[in-house]
């Protein structure tokens, strides 16, 4: 009987699945620059020698770059493929904020239904303390109020434990916190705003502690639609300024004509 050799593993190959490994659970972001060789050597408990050969390995695959000026980094790719060309559609079509909206309905829907499902006290935590934080900002910084809220909703596709949900949210980071950003700006002259969208934030972050993925769901749906219906109100208004506006205009030339 014939048995199949045994193939001793390369200790490069070990720790360039270690490395991947980080990669693929967040560990190490998108971007991210790595610890030195020396100290990343030292928390793996390897030799230089095989590191520096895992890094030109996971570098041939195009998953880290070494930059000018020192470092070597995981790619953000996808960062800049997804969020540039989006950033750019945003600024010149508003209204693909509607758009942006509704795919945050399924995006922070199911991170918030999986955070209450599997968020592990540490997760509830973090959740918690940045949503806390939320409200330490002042209200009329609305980039400040923008970062704090988009840190938020990453805490919570965090507590997920879904690694796609968590690398697509990075990924569209600059471009999720523009939209949030935009939204405050239309909406900072609304009285009571920032009361209500605490209060809809309020009930996610109760069903996550309390463990009930549906009641989380459904509490930022009815975040979002808020938002989306605020917004609608807020056009709706506008259109009618302007169509009094272009009626006093039409009469004050009318009028002037008449006396010439």
């Amino acid at each position: 009987m014939a048995f199949e050799r045994i193939q001793q593993t390369k200790l490069s190959d070990v720790i360039m699945q270690r490395i991947e490994g980080m990669i693929v659970d967040g560990t190490l972001e998108a971007g991210a620059r790595l610890p030195s060789e020396r100290d990343l050597a030292h928390q793996f408990s390897v030799s230089r020698p095989s590191l520096r050969e895992a890094i030109q390995k996971l570098e041939a695959r195009g998953l880290l770059e070494r930059r000018q000026g020192g470092g070597t980094y995981v790619v953000d790719n996808l960062q800049q493929r997804v969020a540039e060309p989006l950033l750019d559609l945003l600024t010149k079509h508003p209204e693909s904020q509607f758009d942006l909206l509704e795919f945050r309905h399924a995006l922070e829907g199911i991170s918030s239904y999986y955070a209450a499902l599997r968020g592990t006290a540490a997760d509830l935590e973090r959740v918690q303390v940045s949503f806390e934080a939320i409200s330490r900002v002042d209200a009329t910084d609305i980039v400040a109020l923008a970062t704090a809220l988009t840190e938020f909703n990453l805490c919570i596709c965090e507590a997920s434990h879904n690694v796609i949900l968590l690398h697509l949210v990075r990924s569209m980071q600059p471009l999720l916190q523009k939209n949030i950003q935009q939204n405050l700006q239309d909406l900072a002259h609304k009285p009571g705003i920032v009361q209500q969208l605490h209060e809809h934030r309020q009930l996610i972050v109760a069903a996550i502690a309390a463990g009930e993925p549906e009641q989380a769901r459904e509490a930022c749906h009815q975040l979002l639609a808020y938002i989306e219906n605020a917004l609608l109100t807020l056009n709706r208004e506008q259109s009618r300024m302007l169509r009094s506006l272009r009626r006093t205009n039409n009469a004050e030339h009318k009028l002037g004509k008449d006396k010439v």
